[in-house]
């Protein structure tokens, strides 16, 4: 991977071999867990996948009492959460620079993960790794050639006693006013057709409007441009890393719905904005490993799953290839597979898709690129207390500042070469439009190029009011996600996002296959939260452990899968507009 080794750009790129270290406790006995009718020993579970879904299996198995063996292929565990070490950049006994395939953001709406994470041990903590989680307070909206947008970004309190449709429009109208350039018809509008979205039938919900794109159900083609640009694009690329042209209105609005009741202290876990109080793998995935291993999981990383072998209708072994490249047949009882849908879909050969047709209409599913890069900064810049969202940039940029938040960490003793105070770790959604220093597309650039360019968009948004926020003079250095190959010519990106454009809902698979030792996990299955996030990964590899207990007729209790919160006094509206869906009218609110 390439790397800024100066401060600055001057001087060029060094290239550096990607690595990443991985540490974990000695094995220890399993815990003892309900045992099924059908057990008089352990029953094996390969995990084929060791990112947050194949890790949450792992250990709802082991709590049960399987035998589980986790195959990765990269050489640590963890997935596009992990943290990632910087190749060559510890000096004086520090840790090498953090970095990552994206910054972590684990909103209060999330309410299976945190579940596991109050179950992984951290030293200190009461509530293990969840008490690593901690609050922003405010969202920046970056704006080129405009003063910045600052919001207030979390709960605000007791709710109203009654949400009523009026109360509900004016909290809308509240919010949306602070958006500066939103005439007030537009801004009514807009809650208009969230309330519709609210009020709609489930049934309404997944038949009609995930067949709308995001850009149509916003009526955005006959509004102003900072109506398109904040509610329209900038929602759906910059959060979901998809066009809002093609976005799903059913995933854009389920994301939505989530966030205002999570403002509204509705249902959630916690703030709306949460990130980790240190580098991802120090606050929760080397813990969680640890744990797991407690419990008797066994790992093996750098083996890539080739195939499935099915046999008298189950699979009777899964091919691996190992760290070296030599090939390994591996059986067990069951198979979760939890890996990445563009990743899984390669190991289901013909005999696996003819025993369930459902896996062949996962080739339908989409991917795209969202893709984090991390700048290195001499000096302490806390921008926000919280995430910027760069609406105006080409390449669709957010960003946070790390260092704020790792109140544990001294940036400069404890990490890189004692000169690092802070990391802008960014998030680049739009890779196929051309940025404002090279007129080219990021798949277009060297990774130098990109790096160039992600600094200069963000400097557009942020020094462009007469305040200088991003300077030159304190850019330390540069880490972009090693997943990500780019010459200047050719692009590859080995771990993409799972986007959702109209219809793809019903190309998503149930945990359980046809197969009766096949389970499926990962943030492409079907799963009540209809976005690629950590949260799907988790619940849909509840759902796939769930699926794998009845099969063993265990009589193990089941994991629970906690559904998004929904509002007690919208559900007689849902239940009007389900028996007006049935007899094809329109949504009482949908006025066009």
């Amino acid at each position: 991977m390439v790397a800024g080794t100066r401060r600055g750009f001057i001087g060029g790129a060094t290239a550096l071999a990607a690595t990443a270290a991985f540490g974990g406790a000695a094995q220890a006995a399993p815990r003892p867990a309900g045992t099924g009718r059908r057990r008089t020993a352990r029953r094996s579970v390969a995990v084929l996948g060791g990112g947050v879904a194949g890790l949450t299996a792992a250990h709802e198995l082991a709590e049960r009492g399987f035998a589980v063996t986790v195959y990765e292929r990269k050489a640590a565990l963890g997935g596009k959460a992990r943290s990632m070490d910087v190749p060559g950049s510890a000096r004086g006994g520090r840790r090498p620079l953090p970095g990552e395939h994206g910054f972590r953001f684990i909103p209060g709406f999330y309410r299976n993960l945190p579940d596991t994470l109050r179950r992984i041990p951290f030293p200190g903590n009461d509530n293990g790794c969840h008490d690593n989680l901690v609050p922003s307070t405010e969202v920046m909206l970056a704006r080129i050639g405009h003063e910045d947008i600052r919001l207030p970004f979390r709960s605000i309190g007791k709710p109203p006693p009654v949400l009523t449709p009026d109360a509900f429009v004016r909290m809308l109208t509240a919010l949306l006013e602070t958006f500066a350039g939103l005439p007030p018809h537009e801004i009514a509008y807009f809650a208009g057709r969230l309330l519709v979205w609210f009020t709609s039938s489930e049934r309404r919900r997944t038949q009609e409007w995930e067949r709308v794109p995001w850009f149509d159900f916003t009526r955005a083609g006959r509004m102003s441009a900072n109506y398109r640009q904040l509610l329209a694009i900038g929602i759906t690329r910059n959060i979901v890393a998809t066009k809002a042209e093609v976005a799903s209105t059913k995933t854009v609005s389920t994301c939505v719905e989530a966030f205002l009741y999570n403002a509204l202290g509705r249902g959630a876990d916690g703030e709306p904005d949460r990130v980790l109080n240190a580098p991802t793998n120090e606050a929760w995935i080397d813990p969680w490993v640890s744990h797991l291993r407690t419990l008797g999981v066994e790992f093996r990383t750098g083996w890539a799953v080739r195939e499935l072998r099915p046999a008298g209708g189950r699979i009777a072994e899964a091919v691996l290839e190992d760290a070296t490249g030599t090939r390994r047949v591996v059986t067990a009882d069951h198979f979760v597979s939890a890996m990445p849908v563009e990743h899984a879909r390669r190991t289901w050969n013909a005999q696996v898709r003819a025993a369930d047709p459902a896996l062949a209409r996962c080739d339908r599913l989409q991917t795209d690129w969202m893709t984090g890069i991390q700048f290195y900064l001499t000096e302490p810049t806390p921008i926000v207390h919280g995430h910027i969202n760069h609406i105006d940039s080409p390449w669709s940029l957010t960003a946070v500042g790390q260092a704020q938040y790792w109140s544990g960490r001294d940036f400069r003793r404890d990490y890189g070469d004692g000169t690092v105070a802070d990391c802008l770790s960014v998030d680049v959604s739009e890779w196929d439009r051309p940025g404002i220093l090279y007129g080219r597309t990021a798949k277009q650039c060297t990774r130098e190029e990109v790096a160039r360019e992600v600094w200069a968009q963000m400097k557009a948004g942020l020094n462009d009011t007469g305040r200088t926020v991003l300077s030159d003079a304190k850019l330390h250095s540069w880490f972009l996600d090693p997943a990500v190959e780019l010459d200047g010519t050719r692009a590859s990106n080995d771990e993409q996002l799972l986007i959702h454009p109209t219809g793809t809902w019903y190309d998503r698979p149930a945990a359980r296959t046809a197969i009766p030792n096949l389970f499926l996990a990962g943030d492409y299955v079907a799963v009540d939260i209809d976005l690629a996030t950590m949260e799907g990964a988790n619940a849909a590899a509840r759902a796939a452990v769930n699926a794998l207990l009845d099969e063993e007729g265990s009589g193990a209790q089941r994991c629970e899968v906690i559904p998004p919160y929904r509002a007690p006094e919208f559900e007689g509206l849902k239940r009007q507009d389900e028996f007006r869906h049935r007899l094809g009218l329109a949504n009482v609110f949908d006025l066009g």
